[in-house]
């Protein structure tokens, strides 16, 4: 790993193989995959319909130029049209593509309708939305800014779930809101009740364009193909990636026809869409993209998430945020949450940390629910094993220092 750029704190795993849930070494030891490349692999690992369809499409045309009409692109795009609430749809290669896309696009529509004064994007603390610059600008934490300043102007934020804060901000030169209805990077955050709406009536009001980001909770990982539609709140634009391809990489931006405001030279992709990923994507969907597949992930979400309450009610503070198959497990002191993660992985399960507090738990779509109960009954055996200690330790230290 010598020659490799260190910029992952990685563990000592080498995973060489996987089926299913699991994951394995080159030793042969197996992990149960409670992180699924970051809810990437919706499918698992080696999905049969996945690899058949990836095979299948390698044998024929893996990459042909967006010069030319590519007709799976058109045929995966129709599929999405028709189970999402929007018209057109842009095909990139990444989440952090997605986003570009999405502010482009709202940028270039506010352009078009109010003209150059019109060019802010409004974003939310603890908001996590790329690496590249437009998405780590309306990144709004600074831990991810130190050192690859200065940011791009034109982005305010406000504190997620503050209608208030978000109100005085949006205003004529907002161009568009961008927000997560369940941030991911930062805690396994969901939009308090009323705040999505808010947003949506402040678009309406002030002509910008609501983009939500679902990267992460798009794909059917919180029980719906989009969290949008569980929520009763349609954004005008929305970014997916991750799941999509369920370990290709490829991302998409959705937008309702008004919206669809890049023309030809305005934007564009060399990989994105190609016949290979758009393979991937068809596959993805003709499984997550089913009524009962979608209420299975639900069950399987509620069960996960009502034994993980459970767990959390032995911590004081400590709560469960999330829905469907995107769940944390906030545990509020960041020593127990460490522990907690290294046990997991002592005894192969694999989690991991977000916001310093959060055992974040997403699983493949496809888990069945005796893994489920495995990964509880790890993550209930750690803290058999620490949260006497580090409990009464915490409380040692708060008794101290009111003292």
């Amino acid at each position: 790993m010598k020659a490799v750029m260190e910029t992952y704190k990685r563990m000592n795993i080498t995973p060489t193989k996987g089926k299913g849930s699991w994951l394995f070494d080159e030793n042969g030891d197996r992990y149960l995959d409670f992180i699924a490349g970051i809810a990437t692999n919706s499918l698992g690992h080696a999905h049969p319909a996945l690899v058949k369809a990836i095979q299948e499409q390698a044998a024929e045309l893996i990459h042909c130029s967006n010069l030319y009409e590519i007709p799976l692109q058109a045929e995966v795009a129709e599929m999405l049209t028709a189970s999402t609430d929007f018209d057109k749809v842009f095909f990139c290669n990444s989440g952090t593509e997605a986003v570009e896309t999405a502010i482009k696009l709202a940028r270039k529509h506010a352009y078009n309708e109010y003209g150059p004064q019109k060019s802010e994007i409004l974003a939310f603390t603890q908001s996590f939305h790329g690496r590249t610059y437009g998405g780590l600008t309306a990144t709004a934490q600074t831990a991810y800014h130190e050192g690859f300043g200065p940011m791009l102007p034109g982005f305010a934020y406000a504190p997620f779930g503050d209608l208030e804060s978000a109100r005085e901000m949006v205003g004529s030169q907002t161009a568009a809101v961008l927000v997560e209805p369940i941030q991911g990077e930062g805690g396994i955050n969901a939009a308090p009740e009323g705040f999505l709406q808010g947003l949506r009536d402040l678009c309406d009001e002030n002509g910008a364009v609501l983009i939500f980001d679902e990267v992460q909770t798009g794909a059917g990982r919180t029980g719906h193909l989009y969290a949008y539609q569980g929520m009763g709140v349609v954004p005008d634009v929305l970014t997916s990636a991750k799941g999509l391809g369920g370990g290709m990489p490829v991302g998409a931006v959705m937008a309702k026809e008004e919206y669809a405001s890049l023309t030809p030279g305005n934007h564009g992709s060399t990989f994105g869409g190609n016949p290979l990923a758009m393979a991937a994507v068809r596959a993805v969907l003709g499984v997550v993209d089913d009524p009962e597949f979608l209420e299975e992930v639900r069950f399987k979400g509620r069960i996960l998430k009502n034994a993980l309450a459970l767990i959390a009610d032995r911590i004081p503070g400590a709560e469960v945020r999330g829905e469907g198959l995107l769940l944390g497990l906030d545990l509020k002191d960041p020593e127990l949450a460490r522990q907690v993660f290294e046990h997991c992985l002592e005894e192969g399960v694999l989690v991991n940390l977000v916001a310093g507090t959060t055992v974040r738990l997403a699983p493949p779509l496809t888990v069945t629910r005796a893994e489920i109960r495995h990964a509880l009954d790890t993550i209930r055996a750690a803290l058999d094993d620490l949260v006497g200690v580090l409990v009464g330790t915490s409380a040692a230290r708060h008794q101290s220092a009111v003292a």
